[in-house]
């Protein structure tokens, strides 16, 4: 098994099949150019942006650090519907942006315009449905995003451990893993189940390249696999984040009963927690975090990073665990 060379490789013109995270915030010119130069794809995220012109900027800004492909995700919420998509769009194609990742919403309205345009589109979905659907639509690929994700998970509660075969039973297209992936071991394991690469966002925050602000990243490192829990559940939208006082007091909201999205919104919104990634207030909002953060315990550079994922992998590969097949 070669982590290497394979359909997303080649799809996406790239060294290795390890994709950083369109995150909002945190999916900066700096991270994604310092993912690229070290083999990998890397994400700069639209609606951090107030406007296509800021975009643009951030993608001028990316090339000026890195010559290796990069992409722009396209979030599509209807918390969102103030943002001028079109504008982003318009940018992502006229600044020759080679990949989007849409998310979120159906990204039918834009798939047709940008692979019009030369834009490969793989789109991020929480199940296999959904996958699917973005297949027939002509997405190019398909990141499914597994229970254990940072973030929107969906409402199924499908881990990673089922979710990634499931799809890859049914889709045609190349196939990223999301959520729950940090190491060589995820790496190996989503090929095993029928990935074509991992998509990472936790693992690529707690890099030396991010620019979340270093208490919040000390935070997560001290984090296990238990602190993290979902936020709007009671109202069908549910949203992984870390466990502090502010997701806390969310939970007992909805606990209590009658929980409006205002309501919540006032405790999650991503203003509050945007806020905390640049303050450093680790009580200063409910700010996404996968459960993989149980995993992460420093803050290398991405170079080093991905470097000690392909050796990981390749000890693994080496080992040559293989089974006698009992006659039939």
């Amino acid at each position: 098994m070669n982590p290497q060379k394979n359909r997303i490789t080649e799809l996406l013109g790239i060294d290795y099949p390890i994709i950083q995270g369109g995150m909002r915030w945190v999916a900066r010119a700096e991270l994604a150019a310092a993912v690229g130069n070290a083999g990998g794809l890397g994400f700069i995220s639209a609606h951090t942006h107030a406007s296509a012109d800021a975009l643009a900027r951030e993608i001028d800004q990316v090339r000026a650090l890195s010559d290796k492909p990069f992409g722009v995700n396209l979030t599509l919420l209807g918390s969102n519907a103030g943002l001028d998509y079109e504008g982003y769009v318009r940018t992502i194609i006229e600044r020759g942006v080679p990949v989007v990742e849409t998310a979120g919403s159906n990204p039918a309205k834009y798939i047709e315009t940008l692979k019009a345009n030369g834009v490969k589109v793989i789109h991020k979905c929480v199940a296999v449905r959904h996958a699917l659907k973005a297949e027939a639509l002509g997405a190019d690929a398909v990141s499914i995003d597994g229970f254990e994700c940072a973030g929107h998970p969906g409402e199924d509660d499908i881990p990673g451990l089922i979710l990634i075969p499931a799809a890859a039973d049914k889709l045609k297209i190349p196939l990223l893993a999301s959520g729950g992936f940090a190491d060589g071991r995820g790496l190996m394991a989503a090929l095993a189940l029928g990935a074509d690469g991992i998509n990472m966002g936790t693992r690529f925050m707690l890099t030396q390249e991010s620019r979340v602000h270093p208490a919040i990243k000390q935070r997560l490192l001290e984090a296990t696999e238990r602190d993290t829990l979902l936020v709007g559940r009671t109202l069908g939208d549910s949203s992984r984040v870390i466990k502090n006082t502010v997701s806390l007091a969310a939970i007992e909201l909805e606990r209590a009963g009658g929980a409006t999205a205002a309501d919540l919104y006032a405790l999650t919104g991503a203003s509050r927690w945007m806020d905390a990634f640049a303050s450093g207030d680790v009580e200063g909002g409910a700010f996404p975090a996968g459960m993989v953060t149980g995993l992460i315990h420093d803050l290398p550079t991405c170079a080093e990073l991905i470097a000690r994922i392909l050796q990981q992998a390749a000890e693994i590969a080496a080992r040559g665990l293989t089974f006698k097949v009992p006659a039939a």
